[in-house]
Formats: structure tokens, sequence, C-alpha cells
């Protein structure tokens, strides 16, 4: 259900506050009076915020003591979590994926020990050339658990968002990336594909995909071009909580 503004205020103003390290891991929130005539709020509007992060896992709730930071947090940096797709269309854009490989295949031992499954179990992989507006910019090479996704084994993935149809065929959502990033240079295959000379430089981001509950439901490697794509991050020192 939508928030309404009033609440959303609150719910924004409560994450900022948590991102930057107001409130540190395993300390309590003031009181919710104290929490509510800060923010300008009424304690039902300031109480469906909380509850809101609760469920997100951003808080704990004690029925005799309050509201408390989770000790242990497992989640993304403060940038936001996006597909391809998403990115694209925040731009105005119109993604585009052709795919290249879809095949069922064996894990490699790579692939098991990081999707935490049986060496040789079954996974998905999917190639596939992403655009913008019919421009080539990155080349996605991914491995899906196939028992945690068997629909996607032959579903037309065209010009699909790999994130709405998990959600949609297998109802799975992914919730966090474990997400990196190097510099490398376009072998012959990845120019062909992008449309730059070989050698040109490329951005390989490499992630593990989780659902809510942190289990890995794909691993990929994406090689963007070096002048199509920029990885951002918000980074926060701790706060002492003295």
């Amino acid at each position: 259900m939508a928030r309404s503004p009033v609440t959303d205020s609150a719910y924004q103003a409560l994450v900022q506050e948590l991102e930057h390290g107001v409130h540190a891991p395993g300390a309590r929130l003031p009181g919710e009076r104290d929490l509510a005539e800060r923010l300008g709020v009424s304690r039902v509007t300031l109480r469906v915020a909380l509850t809101t992060l609760e469920h997100e896992g951003r808080l704990e709730r004690s029925a005799q003591r309050g509201w408390f930071v989770p000790r242990q947090v497992i989640g993304e940096p403060p940038s936001t979590l996006q597909s391809f797709t998403e990115m694209a269309r925040a731009r105005g854009l119109t993604p585009t994926a052709a795919v290249l490989v879809q095949q069922v295949r064996a894990s490699t031992l790579d692939e098991a020990d990081k999707l935490r499954i049986a060496p040789s179990a079954p996974v998905i992989q999917l190639d596939r050339l992403r655009g913008m507006d019919g421009t080539p910019v990155c080349v996605d090479t991914i491995a899906i658990v196939l028992d945690r996704a068997p629909a996607l084994a032959d579903a037309d993935l065209t010009d699909r968002s790999l994130y709405d149809e998990l959600e949609r065929r297998c109802g799975v959502a992914i919730h966090r990336s474990a997400y990196s990033v190097q510099a490398a240079a376009a072998d012959e295959r990845l120019a062909r594909l992008l449309g730059v000379p070989v050698g040109s430089p490329v951005l390989v981001g490499s992630e593990v995909a989780y659902t809510t509950d942190s289990t890995p439901i794909l691993i990929g490697v994406n090689h963007y071009r070096g002048d199509a794509y920029r990885f951002e991050a918000d980074l926060y020192r701790p706060t002492s909580s003295a």
C-alpha cells in the first residue's frame, strides 16, 4: 500500500539517519513521542514509518523497550540496486535485450560455491546484449540456479527485465547484490558486440544476487562499454555513539 506524503517524509528522514550512522547498530531509538515531535508528525504516522522499516529489516521492535537498530544488518550500501531496465527507463530510454545464449548446463565449481549448490548442479546460462535506444551498452553473462527459477529455462527473455521475469514467473524477488567493478579491455568478441574497437576500455561488474532470506539466486558478469557506464555509491563513515 502506498504511503501518504507525510508518512513518506518521516520514513525518508529515518532512513537518512540510519544510513548516516545517527543510530548505531544495537542502539535504541528515542521514544516514539520524542521522535514524532522531532519529525513533526503524529505518533500514528510515525508508527507506520517505523513498521515499514521493521519489515525491511532496518529496525527491530521490542514490546517493552521500544525500537532498536539491528546489531548485524546484511544489506546494500546506500545506493539503490537497479536492474538494467530500470536504469534505462529512469533516463527516459528504451531498454533492449538480445539473447545470445540460453541453455541449461552443469555449474562450474566456482558457480556452485557462490550459489551454494552441489558441484555440477544445473544452472541456466543466459548471455544477452543489452542496449538503450538501440545503442549496445552491455553484454551480460548470467548463471541462474535452475531449481530456484525453472520457468526461465525456456522463457522468451528478449527485451525483458530479468528481475521482473524472475518475480513474475518464479515468485523470486532480488533483494540485494554483492557487486564489484574492475577495468578491462574489450577482446574481439566484446568489441564486435558493443560496436567499439578491440582494446577499448570496458567496465566489468561481477555480482551475486540474493533474495530477502539471503539465498543466492544468480551470479553475473556484466561487460559495459567504458564510455556508457558509471558506477556510483554513497559511502559513509560510522559515527561514534559516544
